[in-house]
């Protein structure tokens, strides 16, 4: 009896083992600030071997979407599976009582998810995987544990991925116990991290854009910036290899919104949100190229599928590895408040056309904001002032915006001509405001509504004589008490 039980026993141990071993370990390559500006792409200004090889053996997707052009709201809305808008985090940095060392007090934006929702992490830690988050960066518009979502969160936190490429990220995980990793990659953040190689007259500048110096050197160190992060991309696909996980490791890498310079970061046009994913490696396809749309929140159910976990209900993406999968019609985007500068913009893509609905059309898409300070930001400003912008950089540039904007991507992938007044596109227009208006009704959108006052309060304590929109006069009287 003894013997039947040590040998059911180990029978057990066996399977147990095995089960381990089945289940994939998946690896997010998470890139900040990135257009992606890479060979497998077609861009003709820099070689990214090692990004590129990474497509080369999986699939590239053509026409991925995050669902905001700024990274807390983004990762908010990824790290769950579900838009921002849908659960109350969409407005960047909220949710935080410290904010850079300053403790906001009792009164503050404190938002919680939603009861039951749990962060994808906390869902792998809990189906017996090993968490660890490299780069340590949880920018997340929610209160949240960081102990509870990760077993290990590298001591030394940055843009590189040196704990990976040491194998410290998954050392100490038990025998054959697969992982859930997040790598954070500086990529249009690595600043004087990343040498000068491109020439900066030799770089594209779009129409969108006055052909300046200080447009060409952002342009050209976002390109030097790509090469340095290729170079990252290799040395982690090495530690995989190294260390016999490479096999066995689902990988995506993909981009959290566009690079830095204005009309990118932080809106909604192509450059803001149209990113780079590209999947390869246990359960993926090889050389495959995918049109169809797909959006950031289609990432966290994919990955716990791909691990045999239960995608919970209030995921809003889809499956897009499966045989099953149904192609989006559409895919939404949302801009709300970006630190101190209140917002609020919507963007449709179906797959042919992009609508944007500007619910602050008299306020100018430069507001201020962060950027103010850069040298670019102030030629900008100089230019604008003494009338030197051209028309079709007076869309971004100019005092007031359309209300409503359609571009026909296939032919204006610059999003210069807005057909929202042409009648000849009258259907399409209407077309598209219908789909805008039933998902808003069918996911309760949350940003059409001002923040609340302790939210709009906690802005003010955080940022000060920023605070310049008239939202906030409501309850700057409070900031004195």
């Amino acid at each position: 009896m003894k013997r039947n039980l040590i040998l059911l026993a180990s029978l057990f141990s066996i399977l147990g083992q095995s089960q381990a071993i089945s289940r994939p370990n998946i690896l997010w390559i998470y890139l900040e600030d990135v257009s992606g500006w890479f060979s497998c792409y077609g861009d003709k200004i820099i070689k990214t071997p090692n990004i590129d090889k990474l497509a080369k053996n999986g699939t590239r997707f053509d026409r991925f979407y995050t669902p905001a052009g700024v990274c807390s709201a983004t990762r908010s809305s990824i790290i769950t599976g579900a838009m921002q808008t849908s659960l109350g985090i969409h407005n960047h940095r909220s949710g935080r009582a410290v904010f850079r060392g300053k403790n906001l007090g009792p009164v503050f934006d404190d938002i919680r998810l939603p009861k039951g929702v749990k962060t994808l992490p906390e869902m792998f830690r809990a189906a017996g995987y090993w968490t660890f988050n490299e780069g340590g960066k949880d920018d997340y518009n929610f209160k949240h544990d960081t102990k509870k979502m990760y077993d290990l969160i590298p001591q030394k936190k940055g843009w590189g991925p040196a704990a990976l490429v040491a194998g410290d990220c998954w050392k100490d995980r038990e025998k054959n116990q697969p992982f859930f990793g997040q790598v954070q990659l500086g990529g249009g953040k690595l600043g004087k991290r990343a040498k000068k190689l491109i020439e900066r007259n030799k770089v594209p500048v779009p129409p969108y854009y006055p052909d300046i110096p200080e447009v060409r050197e952002e342009i050209a160190h976002h390109y030097d910036c790509l090469i340095e992060t290729d170079k990252q991309v290799g040395r982690i696909i090495a530690a995989l290899k190294r260390d016999g996980l490479y096999e066995n490791t689902l990988i995506l890498c993909f981009s959290d919104h566009g690079y830095k310079l204005h009309r990118h970061k932080q809106f909604l046009y192509e450059g803001g949100i149209q990113m780079p994913l590209i999947v390869t490696g246990k359960g993926s396809s090889s050389k495959k190229v995918r049109n169809d749309l797909i959006s950031g929140i289609d990432i966290a159910p994919t990955c716990l599928a791909a691990a045999g976990i239960e995608i919970p209900k209030h995921m809003e993406g889809r499956n897009f590895l499966s045989n099953s999968y149904t192609q989006r019609k559409f895919i939404v985007a949302a801009r709300d408040r970006c630190d101190y500068t209140i917002e609020r913009i919507r963007a449709l893509v179906t797959p042919r056309f992009k609508y944007l609905r500007n619910y602050l059309p008299n306020r100018p898409f430069m507001q201020p904001s962060y950027k103010d300070s850069w040298p670019v930001s102030k030629r900008f400003r100089e230019i604008m002032a003494t009338g030197g912008m051209n028309e079709t950089q007076m869309i971004f540039f100019g005092p007031k915006k359309e209300p409503e904007e359609l571009y026909d991507l296939s032919k204006d992938p610059h999003e210069i001509n807005n057909l929202a007044k042409d009648p000849k596109f009258k259907k399409e227009l209407k077309k598209h405001q219908e789909l805008l208006d039933g998902w808003i009704k069918e996911t309760g959108d949350k940003g059409l509504k001002t923040e609340s006052n302790p939210g709009l309060l906690a802005v003010l304590k955080r940022w000060g004589d920023k605070c310049v929109n008239p939202e906030y006069d409501r309850v700057r009287h409070l900031l004195k008490k």
